[in-house]
């Protein structure tokens, strides 16, 4: 595009890179002298652009945070980009965000050229997901932890534990952790001196403190593997292990990866490693996998799976 018009846009381009340009160096990607470009900056500012400026012989311009949100220009790939993004957000299980991401997908789609439509279509036409978890956290929730994790201030909240007792947290937020379909907390437990994961659906009456804590080391240095091994392990006392007779490969297609911990004994053997709040889920997910196995413990798992085949095979006359 030539003109005025193809030259707006480019300048537009270059100062929404982020980086600080010199003047001479506008005027020259832009192929105007500098007077034009003084009066194409005015025409910026007068569209709602900030556009800082230095004066003298040095002088530069660089784009900054205003009041409010300036269109943008985005290329091909950043437009692609943008809107894969907006779906992965929509799908994300997060309350209110998925609207706002279908809101603001629906303008990006609108005004997509031809070219783009077709290649984002491309992406959505052969990526599948699973619906959102039923019980996902708000948008709102994720920003205070966020805010306060990043600020370091304390935060207290109500908590439903995985036995179903209710009680207040008092909690140092470090970071927040999509793991499957549910969003978790890694934090500082502050009454019982340990890190300890926290699922945002079963938080309530979420209150930020304006006091603050001194950082402190992650834990093994990584959130999300700590987390993953919570989710597998959480502090129970019920931990159960079972032996399946068929590859491990088989087995893994069949248990999520939060259920436990599964590894190979051989080539047709695996064993996996999980807990529970009880030995019914471990009871009933195990026979679901489909496959012969053999619980090699606790007592209590291999007691209560005996209990479940004669009650199963009473049902089935």
């Amino acid at each position: 595009m030539g003109g005025p018009s193809g030259r707006m846009l480019e300048l537009l381009s270059l100062l929404q890179s982020g980086r600080t340009w010199t003047g001479r160096e506008l005027a020259e990607r832009v192929g105007a002298s500098p007077r034009t470009l003084r009066r194409d900056i005015d025409r910026l500012r007068d569209l709602g652009y900030p556009v800082e400026s230095t004066r003298g012989r040095g002088g530069s311009y660089r784009l900054v945070a205003g009041r409010a949100m300036p269109p943008l220009l985005l290329t091909d790939e950043e437009a692609v980009a943008a809107v894969v993004g907006l779906r992965l957000a929509s799908w994300a299980g997060v309350a209110d965000a998925g609207d706002a991401a279908d809101n603001a997908l629906a303008k990006l789609e609108q005004v997509l050229p031809p070219r783009l439509r077709y290649r984002v279509e491309a992406v959505s036409s052969s990526t599948e997901t699973a619906s959102r978890a039923p019980a996902a956290p708000d948008l709102r929730t994720l920003e205070r932890l966020a805010t306060a994790a990043h600020a370091r201030n304390h935060v207290r909240f109500a908590y439903v534990d995985r036995a179903g007792r209710r009680g207040e947290r008092r909690v140092e937020p470090c970071r927040q952790v999509l793991l499957g379909r549910r969003w978790y907390l890694l934090g500082w437990d502050r009454d019982r001196r340990d890190w300890r994961t926290f699922r945002l659906d079963r938080m309530a009456d979420l209150a930020v403190q304006p006091t603050t804590f001194a950082p402190r080391e992650l834990p093994g240095g990584d959130a999300v593997s700590f987390v993953q091994d919570s989710a597998r392990f959480p502090i129970s006392r019920h931990r159960g292990v079972v032996r399946f007779a068929a590859p491990v490969e088989r087995v893994s297609e069949q248990l999520t990866a939060e259920a436990g911990a599964l590894e190979a004994v051989g080539p047709d053997s695996c064993r996996f490693v999980t807990a529970a709040d009880s030995w019914e889920w471990i009871a009933i997910t195990v026979a679901m996998v489909g496959v012969p196995y053999t619980v090699e413990g606790p007592a209590e798992l291999v007691e209560f799976t005996r209990g479940l085949a004669e009650r199963i095979a009473r049902a089935a006359g």
